[in-house]
C-alpha cells in the first residue's frame, strides 16, 4: 500500500538533520576513541582548519560549494568573496612566516558564519533551504574527519591483515591488479598522472554532480527527494565498519615495494604469488586496512548511477570517472579484483535503500537490500574461508563471483529503472518527483 502524501514528504527531510546529529556524535566518539588509543582525533583537525594549517585544501571548498546550493545568488557571491579573501590572508601569513602553501581556512570559517547567519537572519523556507545546504556542507567536512580517524584506528587495532586470503581468492578473477599494474607501467607516467588525479579528486567530481542535482533549490525552493550526497555519506558510514571485520592493506603493500619490510615479498606487479596455505600477516600500525570492500569503487559507481539521467557532459563525466577509478584502484596496486566486486555490491545495496524514498519500504526494497547484504556477506565469507577452493577452480568460482554482482545489478535496474519500476509508485504524475527521477536515475 502506498504511503500517504503527508508522510512521504517527511522522508527526505529527516535525512539531513538525523545525519548531522549522527555526524556530531560520531566526531565526539571518534575523539574519545582516538585519545584512548593515543593519537589526536577529529576535533584538533577541525580546529586546525579554522585557525591553523588545514589538513585538506579541497574538502573545505567542496563543503562550501555544497552549502551554497541552498542560498540566494547574492548570498553566494558574498560567501564566495569572503572565503577567497580569508584564504588569501591566511596563505599570505603562512608564506611570510615560512609555513606550507595550502588553503582551506577561508571556506571553513565562512561555513561556520553562514550557519549562524541563516539561523538568525533568515526566515521560513529560505532559512530551511539555506540550513539544509549548509548542513550538507558541514556533513561532508565532518565525515572526512571521522573517516581519517577511523582509518588510523584500523591500523592501530588490527595488527594482522588478511591479504594472503584475498590474493588467493583473487586467482578466480585472474589477479587483475597484477595485470593492470603491468599495463600502467607500460603506458608511462602521463597516464599514471591522469589516473592519480582522478583517483584522489573523486570528491570534486561528486560535488559537481551534487551541485547539478541541487541547482534549483536556492532561495527556499523544494529539494529533490534523493541526491548523490545521501549515497556518498551512507557509503562512508557503512563501508569502514567492514574494514574492522576484514582488514586488508592491498597488493602494493602486502606484496609490493611499499610494505616497508612487512610485505610477504616483492611480487607486485611482476609475479603472481601462489600460496595454498594463507595466514594472517602481521603488519605495521601506520597503513590503513581500507581495501575490503573498495569504497572508491562504491563511490565511483554511485557517481555513475546519479549521472545517468543528466545531459551528455554529465553522463560522460560519470562514465569516465568510473572507468578511470577502476583502472587506478587496480593499476596502482591499492586493491584486488575481489575488492572491486564487493564494493560494487555495497554501492547497489545502499543505493537501493535510499533511492525513490517516496515509495517507502515495500517488499521491492526489502528484498533488494536484504539480498545485496546476503551477497556481500557470502562474498566476504568465501574470501576468508574458501580462497583455496576459489583459486583451484577459477572457471567455476570466477563466473559465480561475477554472477552474484550481475544478479544484484539486474535486480536493481529492473526495480528502479527498468520494466519493474512502477510509473505510479515512482511518482511520474507529480512534477517534483519527475524532476527528481530525471536527475538521480
Amino acid at each position: 500500500m502506498e504511503r500517504p502524501k503527508a508522510q512521504q514528504a517527511h522522508v527526505p527531510q529527516l535525512f539531513v538533520p538525523l545525519a548531522l546529529i549522527g555526524a556530531v556524535l560520531g566526531v565526539l566518539v571518534a575523539e574519545v576513541v582516538a585519545r584512548y588509543s593515543g593519537f589526536p582525533g577529529p576535533v584538533p583537525a577541525l580546529v586546525g582548519d579554522v585557525v591553523a594549517v588545514p589538513t585538506s585544501a579541497s574538502v573545505p571548498w567542496a563543503g562550501l560549494a555544497l552549502a551554497m546550493v541552498g542560498l540566494t545568488t547574492r548570498l553566494r557571491v558574498v560567501s564566495l568573496t569572503a572565503a577567497v579573501l580569508l584564504d588569501a590572508a591566511f596563505a599570505a601569513e603562512r608564506y611570510l612566516t615560512g609555513g606550507p602553501l595550502t588553503a582551506g581556512n577561508g571556506p571553513t570559517i565562512v561555513l561556520v558564519l553562514l550557519a549562524g547567519y541563516a539561523a538568525v537572519a533568515l526566515q521560513g523556507g529560505r532559512r530551511r533551504g539555506a540550513l539544509r545546504g549548509i548542513a550538507l556542507g558541514v556533513l561532508l567536512v565532518l565525515s572526512v574527519k571521522i573517516g581519517d580517524t577511523w582509518l588510523e584506528l584500523t591500523a592501530r587495532t588490527r595488527p594482522e591483515v588478511l591479504d594472503e586470503y584475498v590474493q588467493l581468492a583473487d586467482h578466480a578473477l585472474g589477479n587483475p591488479s597484477w595485470l593492470a599494474g603491468q599495463v600502467l607501467e607500460w603506458l608511462g607516467p602521463g597516464v599514471h598522472a591522469v589516473l592519480h588525479w582522478v583517483y584522489i579528486e573523486l570528491p570534486v567530481a561528486a560535488i559537481v554532480v551534487a551541485v547539478y542535482q541541487l541547482r534549483h533549490v536556492g532561495g527556499g525552493r523544494p529539494w529533490p527527494a534523493h541526491h548523490l550526497v545521501r549515497t556518498f555519506l551512507l557509503i562512508g558510514l557503512v563501508g569502514p565498519l567492514i574494514y574492522m571485520l576484514f582488514p586488508v592493506v592491498g597488493p602494493i603493500f602486502a606484496f609490493g615495494e611499499h610494505g616497508d619490510g612487512w610485505q610477504v615479498g616483492t611480487f607486485w606487479p611482476g609475479t603472481v604469488p601462489w600460496n595454498p596455505d594463507p595466514q594472517p600477516i602481521p603488519f605495521d600500525t601506520i597503513t590503513p586496512r581500507n581495501c575490503m570492500p573498495s569504497l572508491h569503487t562504491a563511490w565511483a559507481l554511485a557517481l555513475f548511477l546519479h549521472t545517468r539521467g543528466g545531459p551528455g557532459w554529465l553522463r560522460l563525466l560519470g562514465t569516465g570517472w568510473l572507468a578511470c577509478t577502476l583502472a587506478a584502484t587496480l593499476g596502482f596496486g591499492y586493491h584486488y579484483g575481489v575488492d572491486l566486486v564487493s564494493g560494487a555490491v555495497l554501492c547497489l545495496t545502499l543505493e537501493a535503500a535510499l533511492r525513490d524514498p517516496d515509495r517507502g519500504w515495500g517488499w521491492f526494497r526489502i528484498r533488494l537490500v536484504a539480498g545485496g547484504t546476503a551477497v556481500l556477506a557470502a562474498q566476504l565469507t568465501a574470501y576468508r574461508y574458501l580462497p583455496e577452493l576459489m583459486a583451484e577452480h577459477p572457471l567455476l568460482a570466477g563466473p559465480l563471483l561475477i554472477g552474484s554482482l550481475v544478479v544484484v545489478a539486474v535486480a536493481f535496474h529492473v526495480t528502479f529503472t527498468g520494466t519493474g519500476a512502477s510509473p505510479t509508485r515512482s511518482g511520474n504524475n507529480d512534477s517534483t518527483r519527475t524532476e527528481t527521477t530525471n536527475e538521480t536515475v
